[in-house]
């Protein structure tokens, strides 16, 4: 194989040839393709040793400069740091060893030409942000590695330049068995589909071919929720590390600033009391307090939410300290003081008792006050609610009001008891006018970004629902130990944490904690292009929001004779119309409807402000972002902060101007910039979009749970929550937007990454052929007819084969994934109540929406139960989605009498196909036998709705029942006899 054709698996570039002609190799022990750039980097500057076997790097002096080999270890030959205009390390830079031409590298002098690509970077940026560039390159950190005090010893040293996370795979003991029972499993189905197609039952051929479509159907459902499981891994944070790296003594921190969002609509629904434990947690946080800016969106614009959060306000000044103070976990104070567990464990400050039981004094006056707030909310006055001081509430019609905004704490705010600083807090009720499209919460998250960019304009976002608060007061710092890596990091849009749920049931009943799909799928996942996005406890980069593509993108579409060209942006440039390969590519991408952002920020960071006015058109960024001069200007800040160029006194003002109503009007906001519109599950859709530009999402699972929320483990609310989901999918499903057509042109979507958001978006279709496949033993037990012929040895064989492969298949996830046998059991159980109710209904009220424009209003899910704990477990509140499934149980529980009774008519030799059936109906009941529970209730007193339905549906099948006559013997079929006399 040519040298040229092997890609470094660092930075892309080719490791070239020695001099023997073969390629280069860095490591003699593993031969990690590796240039000779990046192997002087990590010979010099990284780590020392071999990035894929660690051993150490032996000399390897041949095809280096002769200087460099007389040097022997001069570390900072090609060391450069990216500076932004406060002077902190970038990250997230340009791409040093980023190939510009193929003259440009030269397999034998590959260090000087990749000095010189260095140096004039180097000089670009510098003379960008008004610096003078270093004549000698002996004091210089490579980029995105801090720079080392002299005070610090080796130790730290190289600890400080140690990635900030890795990858742990799963034992191959624990893989490779799940992967050959997968592939055993396929060729099962194989012989087992061969057997069912030519082996027809004549005397029940209708029920036959529908038993074969819906397994069929099956079938393809799991290979499109299996395959993207392949490769499942798992990650390990070094939060030490990202401390020595970006926090350093005596010196300001580098850590990169965050905007917090949390999202509430109705007050009356989503208890005040949830939303203000969830911000305290976000306001106690432990990162600096100067990087941390939480910005809450109220929908419903409700004054019992502005006054909620004045309150928190006033209680986060002693509630900050307190938690800083003693260190405890969680930092909502609702769920720190309800915890049944010894608080004084690892404390051994002698005043904390006397500070808890004054703070939990001082919190108790702060629910009492929020209850008052709620109670006077219950009755809203004719005239509308009336202000402090006087004047009327502006959100008292919450369909036509002005946006409003209101800053609460901040950095020149109210300081906490101790006299320490702050993070802001800012309340935000975007403007609604009639006749505008309000995209509900996709557009109140996009009005939260426009009004974060201005106002501080982090480089990353954190995201959470009002009923999620903050679990593990380092879950940022987990975060950016991925966003911040300058390898990992690059091409990440996302990191997701797994939810996870107070007050869930001791069996969780109805699968609310959704174990398996956050400790399976997820991890599978992630082991691809990175988890989906489920709409809270995310942390995004704020550019990939932007609809930006990730920096490698860059390669593939811009046009090799000018780096300065952006043709989406620039029409009369004449180097657009040089036919090259580079040309071509870009043209194609630029009709591809997944490059809406049409330029990489990367590359515009390596211009002057002049040749930026040069290139870039102000309409151009209006067509995208809107008409707002300093949100487009925050837009080309990659390391976040508000230009210096802003009126600071402007900036409320220009804040209430982006959350206008007609704000987003002709530009590309929900369409390629932002949350996107077009679903109510807008997560799914935002997330499939950064995957298809090439971008990569992280899972991350620390030890200590990240955020956790609270679940409705209500059966009808849980039900609810699920049609929500399901109606989601099916929208995005006959959208543009699906995954089965959208985003084959750019190629940057892994096969696998597609067939997992495939399932995403079809799985509510598996309910069609599931509500049948669940009708059927009812009907065969009732008919005395089965959907299988007399099975011979060899079928037998074909059906044992594929109930153990089934078997064996959960087996073995469950043993690498973690996931216990019990919360396996409810899964399933709750993917046939679903399936059966919630996915069915979702499907026929997804095509009236599609086909004939009949929109369905959801109401928001009540959080929080009062009547004890568990209480909302037992509560019944009748739905229609509750009909599939009570008619499912009470046909198969008639089937099944019905079946006895024909059995004992008949005799002996009629056992033997009732077993079968049988066993197919009771599969039924026992998947529905939780829903079973929920309609008795707590006393098992079942209500009367429930009484009238079973009735109803009783009396149907007893006149079927008499209709066939099971008491009738098949064996004894009257005689007829020719009548011959007036006796007979």
């Amino acid at each position: 194989m040519n040298g040229n054709e092997i890609c470094c698996q660092v930075c892309g570039d080719n490791v070239g040839t020695g001099a023997d002609g073969e390629p280069f190799a860095a490591c003699h022990d593993c031969g990690f393709p590796l240039c000779r750039p990046c192997y002087q980097y990590e010979r010099d500057e990284g780590s020392h040793c071999c990035p894929h076997c660690k051993a150490p790097f032996q000399p390897h002096n041949e095809g280096l400069p002769v200087d460099e080999v007389e040097e022997n270890g001069d570390h900072h030959n090609f060391s450069i740091v990216a500076v932004d205009g406060n002077g902190q390390g970038d990250p997230h830079g340009n791409e040093i060893g980023e190939k510009e031409n193929d003259s440009a590298v030269n397999p034998n002098t590959g260090g000087v030409a990749w000095r010189d690509r260095v140096e004039s970077w180097k000089t670009k940026k510098n003379k960008k942000k008004g610096l003078f560039p270093n004549k000698t390159a002996k004091n210089e950190i490579p980029e995105g590695q801090a720079p080392v005090p002299p005070e610090m010893d080796e130790t730290m040293m190289a600890e400080a330049m140690q990635p900030l996370s890795r990858i742990i795979p799963i034992p191959r003991t624990k893989i490779q068995p799940y992967r050959i029972v997968i592939i055993l499993r396929l060729i099962i189905l194989g012989f087992f589909f061969h057997y069912r197609v030519t082996n027809p039952v004549d005397s029940s051929f209708g029920l036959w071919l529908t038993s074969i479509i819906c397994e069929i159907w099956f079938a393809f459902s799991w290979i499109l929720d299996q395959f993207p499981k392949w490769s499942p891994i798992n990650r390990e944070t070094y939060l030490d590390r990202l401390s020595l790296r970006y926090e350093r003594p005596g010196e300001p921190c580098e850590l990169s600033a965050g905007d917090f969002f949390v999202s509430t609509v109705d007050p009356l629904k989503e208890p005040p009391l949830t939303t203000a434990n969830t911000v305290l947690s976000i306001l106690a946080v432990d990162y600096p307090v100067e990087k941390v800016s939480c910005y809450v969106s109220d929908d419903g614009s409700a004054m019992l939410t502005f006054e909620t959060m004045s309150e928190t306000a006033e209680f986060a000044t002693k509630w900050v300290p307190f938690c800083k103070n003693f260190n405890i976990e969680p930092r909502a104070p609702e769920f720190y003081f309800s915890q049944k567990i010894d608080y004084l464990k690892d404390k051994v400050q002698p005043n904390f008792v006397k500070e808890r039981r004054a703070i939990k004094r001082e919190y108790e006056e702060f629910k009492i006050r929020i209850n008052q707030l709620v109670a006077k909310a219950q009755k809203t006055p004719d005239d509308g609610w009336i202000m402090q001081d006087g004047t009327p509430w502006p959100g008292n019609n919450t369909r036509d009001h002005p946006g409003m905004i209101q800053v609460f704490l901040g950095h020149t705010g109210a300081h906490d008891l101790e006299g320490n600083e702050l993070p802001r807090l800012v309340y935000v009720s975007r403007e609604k006018r009639p006749g505008y499209q309000h995209h509900k919460k996709a557009g109140a998250m996009n009005a939260l970004v426009r009004v974060s960019a201005v106002l501080t304009n982090a480089p990353y976002i954190l995201n959470l629902d009002c009923d999620h608060y903050v679990n593990n007061s380092k879950a940022v710092r987990e975060a950016m130990c991925f966003m911040m890596d300058p390898l990992v990091g690059r091409n990440v849009c996302y990191v997701q944490f797994p939810q996870r749920f107070d007050g869930i049931d001791r069996s969780d009943r109805y699968a609310n904690g959704n174990t398996v799909f956050f400790d399976i799928n997820m991890k599978g996942l992630d082991g691809i292009q990175g988890p989906v996005y489920v709409g809270t406890g995310c942390v995004f980069y704020r550019q990939a929001l932007y609809g930006y593509g990730p920096p490698s993108t860059a390669k593939l579409s811009a046009p090799k004779p000018s780096r300065s060209c952006f043709p989406s942006l620039c029409c009369c440039c004449s180097c657009c119309r040089e036919k090259t390969v580079g040309v071509d590519d870009h043209q194609k991408s630029k009709h591809d409807d997944l490059n809406a952002a049409v330029f990489n920020l990367h590359e515009i960071e390596s211009y002057d402000e002049y040749e930026r006015q040069l290139l870039i058109s102000q309409r151009s960024f209006e067509k995208s972002f809107g008409q707002s001069t300093v949100f487009i200007a925050s837009t080309l800040m990659e390391s976040g902060g508000v230009p210096e160029s802003t009126n600071p006194a402007s900036l409320i003002k220009e804040a209430i101007h982006v959350i206008s109503c007609g704000y987003e009007e002709k530009t590309e906001w929900g369409k390629e910039v932002g949350w996107i519109y077009g679903s109510v599950t807008e997560d799914i859709l935002s997330g499939f979009k950064m995957h298809c530009r090439g971008w990569h999402s992280i899972y991350c699972m620390p030890q200590r749970p990240a955020f956790k929320g609270s679940a409705p483990i209500n059966l009808s609310d849980r039900l609810h929550q699920v049609l929500r989901w399901a109606l989601g999918s099916v929208e995005i499903l006959f959208s543009r937007h699906c995954p089965l057509w959208y985003g084959f042109g750019a190629g940057r979507l892994k096969w696998l990454e597609r067939l997992a958001y495939i399932n995403t978006i079809v799985y509510p279709l598996t309910s069609l052929p599931l509500v049948a496949y669940c009708t059927l033993p009812a009907i065969c037990l009732l008919t005395g007819k089965f959907i299988i012929p007399t099975l011979s040895n060899l079928a037998g064989m074909f059906f044992l084969a594929l109930f153990l492969s089934i078997i064996v298949t959960g087996v073995l996830e469950l043993r690498w994934s973690g996931v216990s046998i019990e919360e396996w059991w409810r899964n399933e159980q709750f993917w046939v109540i679903g399936g059966v109710s919630a996915h069915l209904f979702a499907v026929f009220q997804g095509l009236l929406k599609v086909l004939a424009g009949i929109d369905t209003n959801f109401t928001v899910t009540a959080k929080g139960a009062e009547d004890g704990e568990f209480g909302e477990l037992y509560l019944f509140k009748w739905t229609t989605l509750l009909i599939p499934p009570t008619t499912l149980l009470v046909i198969n529980l008639v089937g099944v009498v019905a079946g006895f009774s024909d059995a004992l008519n008949n005799g002996y030799q009629s056992w033997g196909p009732l077993f079968g059936k049988l066993f197919f109906a009771m599969w039924v009941i026992f998947h529905l036998y939780p829903f079973l529970k929920g309609l008795m209730g707590r006393q098992n007193r079942t209500p009367t709705i429930v009484i009238l339905w079973s009735i109803l549906l009783a009396s149907v099948f007893s006149l079927l029942w008499v209709r066939i006559d099971p008491f009738l013997s098949k064996s004894q079929t009257p005689t007829l006899q020719k009548c011959m006399s007036i006796d007979c």
